[in-house]
């Protein structure tokens, strides 16, 4: 049986909505003191994924809400350069956010530390962003769990941007990527999640966040020294619940991320009704940046989606993506459709 495909209801440009950020990276060690310098990359999981996406000549613009200064102004002309269409940012508010993370380190460490309260995309009010002018043109809509979880506020937005989206017909994808330090507004991630999730046709995340932000508890316990294959059947077990607890859901992907003495290893899976796919396990010694890594694998599903190629196709292409971050600096992807066609062949052949 031939392998299925994804089907859009409407064919359009794919926009990504989330807050811009600076990460801005002191060493461990504290040498910045000495240099009197800081490392710094633009960034945000959703501009992540709008940049991957255009470096991947597909149509795809980014919504989110910034000061309007020159520094801004200066960030966004680099993204139209890049090939994001910019139109659809708004100028408001005073602060762009930042977040802070030592260089090389991931996400999750508790060395992380976010400067993102007040921030003018913290500050928007529902109600106050034209959707229909926003989604004109549009043919999918994409946007992230750290969006909903900075503020009431943006919680709200998010709400409003995914009922305007169903209204037209759009494909709407979500990354349930789990930030435990940016939900401090007095709700749990679970209060707010499976409200917006109703609306989704396509989740990318983990079987953890799955759990903590939807509350799809695992159907038996996973030890830390699991075999694939038991994370491979949770896969299954979790997207088969979350497809029945949201209708609209049409595709689930997971990512595996696994750190140990010898390095990283790295596996995915693709789910759709209750066929599963799974990728090849990826292994490293070497890691340059972890950042963005789940930002590009997202831009993978949806590239591989909106072009309707196979599930393993979209599968495959998404993981070699995500894995091929890891050896960028910085938070954007910066290889090529051909460049991770060629790292696919290499890795198969080692």
């Amino acid at each position: 049986m031939a392998d299925a495909k994804f089907k859009m209801e409407s064919k359009g440009k794919i926009l990504s909505f989330g807050e811009l950020l600076l990460r801005i990276c002191p060493d461990v060690e504290g040498e910045w003191l000495q240099q009197k310098q800081l490392p710094f990359y633009v960034g945000g999981a959703e501009a992540n994924v709008a940049v991957a996406l255009a470096l991947w000549q597909t149509p795809v613009a980014y919504c989110t809400v910034v000061p309007d200064n020159l520094m801004v102004k200066q960030i966004a002309a680099m993204l139209e350069k890049k090939g994001v269409d910019t139109g659809t940012i708004i100028y408001a508010g005073d602060k762009l956010g930042l977040y802070f993370l030592p260089k090389g380190k991931d996400l999750k460490n508790a060395g992380v530390i976010y400067d993102r309260s007040n921030s003018s995309f913290a500050g928007i009010k529902a109600g106050t962003i034209d959707w229909d002018k926003i989604f004109d043109g549009v043919g999918w809509f994409n946007f992230s769990a750290i969006a909903p979880a900075i503020s009431t506020n943006t919680a709200a937005i998010c709400k409003d941007a995914l009922q305007a989206a169903r209204q037209k017909g759009i494909t709407i994808s979500v990354d349930l990527n789990y930030r435990a330090k940016l939900w401090q507004y007095g709700v749990a991630p679970i209060d707010i999640m499976p409200d917006l999730l109703q609306y989704c046709h396509v989740v990318m995340g983990n079987i953890w966040a799955a759990e903590k932000m939807l509350g799809i508890a695992f159907n038996n316990p996973l030890s830390a020294n699991a075999a694939k294959a038991d994370y491979i059947l949770q896969a299954l077990d979790t997207g088969n619940k979350m497809q029945a607890m949201f209708p609209n859901v049409e595709v689930v992907a997971n990512t595996f991320r696994f750190t140990n003495n010898e390095g990283l290893s790295y596996f995915t899976t693709l789910q759709s009704g209750n066929n599963l796919h799974e990728s090849i396990t990826y292994n490293t010694s070497t890691i340059i940046d972890q950042v963005g890594s789940g930002d590009c694998f997202m831009a993978g599903v949806i590239y591989g989606l909106y072009y309707a190629k196979t599930y393993q196709e979209t599968l495959d292409f998404a993981t070699a993506a995500a894995f091929s971050k890891l050896f960028t600096e910085g938070d954007f992807t910066n290889k090529t459709i051909n460049d991770i066609e060629q790292f696919k062949l290499a890795y198969a052949h080692k």
